[in-house]
């Protein structure tokens, strides 16, 4: 079965079961006909996954993995915050007047800072370390920057990743402030195992385990019937993933070059909505 939903399940259960409420509190979000979005939330919640093992993603409703890994690309390959650069309108929401997200995401990994060895983003600093300096203990990715977050039009959730090689494997760790459990958490999961995948493979690596740390990690009080269903599905069998081997350059990477083989799901057509 699933591991990731096994995961899934302990932690849906652990924030229903004892997570803490904001209904005492103010809050941004607000659902679309205005009424605040008050969630139960659980702190400090901390998942692995061993990519060797099983490719983490859901089973108990489908991921659109192919818009996920758009969505991943189009923050570290092409490194953009405009809106005409994703084939999904997923961050339409977010888009300012002049079509972008502001400084936000792709725009951070974009900007060059000046090291020791040159001029480098943060994207292909990782790069270089990874081929240069594997053993490396400052390998790290951070689109938090305070001096830019009155020009973002939404503060990064997941915003810092860590990589370590151990022996011949890529392990990473990615910390996230806050997530939306049933909205983002599979969605997240299976864009930076794929990451992973990625950075391992042009750099002669293997994937190796995958931490995800999530500071605040909520259910929204309208979603909390649809987690209830979901919990009451047995996960299936894990998906195979598959990835083209013959890319050996991070920017050639396309999403035709990433497959989920034998993806098994269950079928839920539920209308979930979404807080902004």
């Amino acid at each position: 079965m699933s591991y990731f939903d096994v995961q899934f399940a302990e932690n849906c259960k652990q924030i229903l079961s004892s997570g803490a409420w904001d209904t005492n509190q103010e809050v941004r979000p607000k659902w679309l006909d205005g009424e605040s979005a008050h969630t139960i939330k659980s702190f400090a919640v901390i998942n692995r996954y061993d990519l060797q093992k099983e490719f983490p993603t859901s089973t108990l409703r489908k991921v659109n993995f192919r818009a996920a890994i758009d969505e991943m690309l189009w923050i570290w390959q092409k490194k953009s915050n405009k809106i005409a650069d994703l084939n999904s309108h997923i961050w339409d929401s977010w888009a300012g007047e002049d079509g972008t997200i502001g400084k936000a995401y792709g725009y951070q990994l974009s900007v060059k800072h000046k090291y020791k060895e040159g001029m480098f983003d943060q994207v292909d600093r990782l790069l270089y370390d990874l081929k240069n300096n594997p053993a490396s203990r400052r390998m790290m990715t951070n689109i938090y920057v305070h001096q830019d977050l009155s020009e973002m039009n939404l503060y990064p959730c997941a915003y810092s990743l860590t990589l370590n090689v151990s022996g011949n494997r890529l392990c990473a760790i990615l910390n996230q402030r806050s997530q939306d459990m049933l909205v983002a958490n599979a969605w997240n999961v299976t864009q930076y195992a794929v990451l992973v995948h990625m950075l391992a493979q042009v750099s002669g690596l293997i994937p190796g385990e995958f931490v995800h740390v999530i500071a605040d990690a909520h259910i929204y009080d309208r979603h909390i019937p649809i987690v209830e269903k979901l919990l009451t599905l047995p996960p299936l069998p894990a998906a195979t993933f598959r990835m083209n081997p013959d890319v050996k350059d991070f920017y050639a990477f396309t999403v035709d070059d990433f497959q989920l083989e034998n993806y098994e799901y269950h079928p839920f057509k539920e209308k979930i909505p979404v807080a902004i």
